[in-house]
């Protein structure tokens, strides 16, 4: 101790680590930076914590919007297996039919591990237009597609009606979608401008899921956390409206398609839907005719007699669903991609088993090119 030059403990320790001294304007500080203790750096870090949500805002976000979806759906166990055995029967009808070629031809949409039958009333959506994206979507002139089998009269419809599910005389549009194991449906909301609330559809031949707010990959096929997983049951019926319906999109995805299964939806139109002209179908108009902004969209060939290929639907593809500047509702923040408070087994623990069922509706096709992109659209 007697050869070194502190005095002081304190000075030495200083002397030791130089950094420690930042605050008092030590050489190794950058001059640009504030001090260590200046209100401005604790500002900056307050600013930076800000901008960046907590996993709880997270949580509770997600927890919010998952509300707002489940007050928008109603689901009953209407069907018992025997009913369902007896409706399936007439579906696997309704698919023998069309193979024969007994339908009109804006009846059958062909697409691969998923096949849609119109009745009632028939429209556009996804790859038949020219003009992609939400609002396009339009009803085909008035016969163009079969009328509405008597048995959904009589097995469905009636029964919906006795227990209030929907009044009387609401339905005039059916469709019958039946996939195939790992078909699915890209997140979508029903077109509102051609379809009333409340949207039902009755789910068969097996157990599935219908998901809310997840987005849609290909190459290889993805899919994102939803923020609401509603499991659907063979026989149930699902009905949605308000929040579930118009704000937040819904799909099927191909892991929770484990069999086949039909969904028989039904829906009434607005008064005041757009309906094409009977001479847009007419052969050669399509090329023959100028575009024009206040002219209808151009429908493309119909591929409802087109062969589905098991594999086109794992082909690799880009669908870019995140910019529907048109559709009023709010798609998810980004911050909402990487929470796991609304993962499917944390919906299944919540809301256990009782919250029963299912499915609802539609979806854009694309053919083709592998490298093509494809904006999400309502159908």
């Amino acid at each position: 101790m007697a050869g070194s030059s502190y005095t002081d403990l304190r000075e030495k320790l200083k002397s030791m680590m130089p950094y420690r001294d930042g605050y008092k304007g030590s050489s190794l500080r950058d001059p640009e930076e504030p001090p260590y203790g200046s209100t401005d750096r604790k500002r900056k870090y307050h600013e930076d914590s800000e901008s960046e949500p907590s996993d709880y805002e997270e949580r509770q976000r997600e927890e919010e919007e998952a509300q707002k979806v489940k007050s928008g759906i109603r689901q009953l166990r209407l069907f018992s297996p025997e009913e369902c055995a007896k409706i399936e029967a007439r579906i696997d009808e309704v698919v023998s039919r069309a193979e024969k070629g007994l339908y009109k031809e804006h009846t059958v949409d062909r697409a691969p591990l998923r096949n849609k039958y119109f009745f009632g009333e028939g429209y556009t959506y996804g790859s038949q237009l020219q003009r992609r994206g939400p609002g396009q979507e339009r009803l085909y002139p008035r016969g163009e597609v079969d009328t509405i089998p008597e048995w959904v009269h009589d097995l469905v419809i009636r029964k919906l009606v006795e227990h209030r599910v929907i009044p009387e005389g609401f339905v005039n549009s059916a469709v019958i979608n039946d996939y195939q194991p790992g078909g699915c449906i890209v997140s979508h909301v029903d077109p509102i401008h051609i379809f009333e609330r409340p949207i039902v559809s009755v789910s068969f031949f097996s157990d599935s899921a219908l998901c809310f707010g997840c987005k849609f990959q290909f190459k290889p096929i993805r899919v994102s956390e939803p923020v609401f997983f509603l499991p659907v049951r063979r026989g149930s019926v699902t009905v949605l409206s308000g929040y579930a319906a118009d704000e937040i999109t819904h799909c099927i995805r191909p892991q929770d398609i484990k069999e086949r299964r039909a969904v028989i939806i039904l829906r009434k139109t607005r008064l005041d839907a757009p309906r094409l002209e009977m001479r847009t179908l007419m052969p050669g108009y399509a090329s023959d005719r100028l575009s024009g902004s206040n002219r209808d969209p151009i429908l493309k060939p119909k591929r409802s007699h087109r062969k589905a290929d098991p594999d086109a639907a794992h082909r690799p593809r880009i669908l870019e669903m995140d910019k529907e500047e048109n559709r009023r509702s709010v798609l998810l923040p980004k911050h909402r991609r990487r929470s796991h408070f609304s993962s499917e087994n944390y919906w299944r623990k919540s809301h256990g088993e009782d919250f029963e069922e299912e499915e609802e509706e539609e979806e854009e096709e694309e053919d083709g090119s592998p490298a093509r992109k494809v904006k999400m659209r309502r159908h």
